[in-house]
């Protein structure tokens, strides 16, 4: 303290106001730390929310879809016997845009037996959403009894519950 009584001396100020002083300058220079961190740790979240929004599940999916089916080399066989076409020596009808036509599936599944491949024949359920799937089914002992259940899953929302409460059954 006798560096304060000094420095006082000089100043011309009390010890009171010395204390005061010092006080008001340790918060002034505490508050500044943690403003400081407080960005930091904003920063840090922003970055993570850009990382997450970078690709969509839909995006990834399809992605995921798109290389695997070109590392097959029996892909046209297998996309004309999933759209209905009994005939493997008939080629997959094509879009304009020279794409593979979108995935059709009219059927229901029993989500509770159902393989990934299974899955992956609903419009919307790449290899991802139905890896997902199958592991909400082991978190829940196989027994999901309501379809709002499958919101807990990630990348499932209204538009999908609603595309998986048409093709799976529950039973």
């Amino acid at each position: 303290m006798k560096f304060l009584d000094n420095v006082a001396v000089k100043l011309g100020v009390t010890r009171a106001e010395m204390t005061a002083v010092t006080l008001l300058t340790f918060f002034l220079l505490l508050g500044g730390a943690l403003k400081y961190t407080g960005s930091v740790q904003d920063a840090d979240k922003a970055i993570r929310k850009a990382e997450v929004a970078r690709y969509s599940e839909a995006e990834v999916d399809s992605l995921l879809s798109l290389m695997t089916r070109s590392d097959q080399p029996y892909a046209a066989e297998t996309s004309t016997l999933a759209a209905g076409n009994s005939d493997p020596e008939v080629p997959a009808q094509k879009s304009p845009a020279g794409r593979a036509p979108k995935k059709v599936f009219t059927g229901t599944i029993a989500f509770r037996t159902a393989s990934a491949t299974q899955l992956q024949m609903i419009s919307g359920v790449g290899p991802v959403m139905a890896r997902r799937l199958i592991e909400f089914r082991k978190q829940k002992g196989g027994k999901v009894e309501h379809f709002n259940d499958f919101l807990q899953v990630k990348g499932i929302g209204k538009k999908k519950l609603q595309i998986l409460e048409k093709h799976l059954t529950l039973d």
